[in-house]
Order: C-alpha cells, then sequence, then structure tokens
C-alpha cells in the first residue's frame, strides 16, 4: 500500500480524496517516513487541504498549498513549491489533485518527470454513493475524463464508499463489490479501501485485504 515515493490521488468531486490524501499521509509519518502532502487542486483552492493543517502539523506532515488558500480569490494559482515533489526524492510526496478533469490539468507540468522517476501510485478514489461514480459506466466515463486531462495513467483504485454519519458496515462492502467490479472492468488493482476507525476492527473489515483506518478529524479543522 504504502510501496511507491509519490502518490497521487485523483476522484470525482465528493469522493471523498482530500479526506483520504490527508489521512493517507498521516499514516506514513506514523511509520516514522518523512512526508509532505502537495495540495494541487487549482481550481478552487481556498478550500482544501489546508483546512487540516493543525492535524498535518501534529503529525509531522507538511503541508504545501496555493498561496491563496483560505482566501476567497478563486484563481488558477500553484506554489512553486509544489515542484519540491519531483526535486526532493528524500520524502514521500502524497498529491491531492483537483477534482475532476479540470482539476487534473494540474498535473500535465509535472508528468514528465513522474513518468521519469517511475515511482508513484496514480490511485482513482471512488465512492459509490456519489450520483455521478453510481454506476461503473459513470466511474469509467470520470477516470478516461481525469487521465485524459492529467496524462496519467492510473495504476490503481481506492474504494471510499462512505454515507457519512450514515455509513454501515453494508455500505463499505457494497462499495468492495462495485470497487472489486471496476478492477475487473480497468484491470486495476484495489490498493485499499478506507474504513472509519470505529469499523476497523470488526470481523467482516478485517476480511478485507489492505484496510486504511481513518482517523476522525475535527470539524473547524477540516473542510
Amino acid at each position: 500500500m504504502f510501496d511507491k515515493r509519490i502518490t497521487v490521488f485523483m476522484g470525482h468531486y465528493g469522493s471523498g480524496k482530500t479526506f483520504v490524501s490527508v489521512n493517507y499521509a498521516i499514516t506514513l509519518a506514523k511509520m516514522g517516513k518523512p512526508v509532505s502532502i502537495y495540495d494541487l487542486d487549482i481550481v478552487n483552492p481556498y478550500f482544501r487541504t489546508v483546512d487540516a493543517l493543525e492535524t498535518l502539523n501534529k503529525a509531522g506532515v507538511e503541508l504545501v498549498v496555493s498561496p491563496f488558500a483560505e482566501t476567497n480569490v478563486d484563481i488558477p494559482a500553484m506554489n512553486s513549491k509544489a515542484y519540491k515533489m519531483l526535486d526532493d526524492k528524500s520524502r514521500y510526496a502524497v498529491a491531492d489533485i483537483g477534482g475532476d478533469d479540470r482539476g487534473a490539468l494540474a498535473l500535465g507540468r509535472f508528468y514528465e518527470r513522474i513518468m521519469e522517476e517511475n515511482n508513484y501510485d496514480a490511485l482513482f478514489v471512488v465512492n459509490n454513493f456519489r450520483p455521478e461514480t453510481r454506476d461503473i459506466d459513470g466511474a469509467l466515463e470520470i477516470m478516461q475524463e481525469i487521465e485524459f486531462s492529467s496524462k496519467l495513467k492510473f495504476t490503481g483504485l481506492v474504494n471510499n464508499a462512505n454515507l457519512g454519519k450514515e455509513t454501515t458496515i453494508k455500505t463499505i462492502l457494497s462499495g468492495v463489490d462495485f470497487t472489486n467490479k471496476l478492477s475487473e472492468k480497468t484491470g486495476l488493482p484495489v490498493k485499499f479501501t478506507s474504513v472509519s476507525k470505529e469499523f476497523a476492527d470488526l470481523d467482516e473489515i478485517k476480511k478485507i485485504k489492505n484496510v486504511l483506518p481513518i482517523e476522525p478529524i475535527k470539524y473547524g479543522d477540516w473542510l
């Protein structure tokens, strides 16, 4: 699950990729890895990982974000420090890419160097309870649009099936089935399933291969 230096998370709006990205980075830090998380959303730069800054700082995760984060300036701007993701190979890099194909445009300028290093995962985060990805055809369409814009082919899938506070074991298992079907259709492996920590120790969840327990993040430190 944590075998690549660069891990890029992409998906449709509302898929939960930012939440997954933050928790993935924190897990790496808990493993003793030097890690930075890069907010590459140039579509809505003021509504991103910066809202989890306090939690990331406590975990020892460096956050690199647009200079316009936490402002009402909605322009496509990217911090020049984002290139550290490629230059500093001593650190693990987690990249949270803006929703949909427009947000994936941010990766275009990094594509060649990511491919040159060839030590990355590009993961499609899917929540089959979102309207646009509730069926396989919809998910495939979103994936193709993102790949076209980012130039980066997906290397794996992440099951992030949830209904917020109404999430149940049945919700998670439905996502497992859906993501497995998407895996069969695309030939891509399911890298992991994200699960709220409250479910992580249940027998049904222990049967799932590669589970990432999600720590709760208080409202006000999270988007």
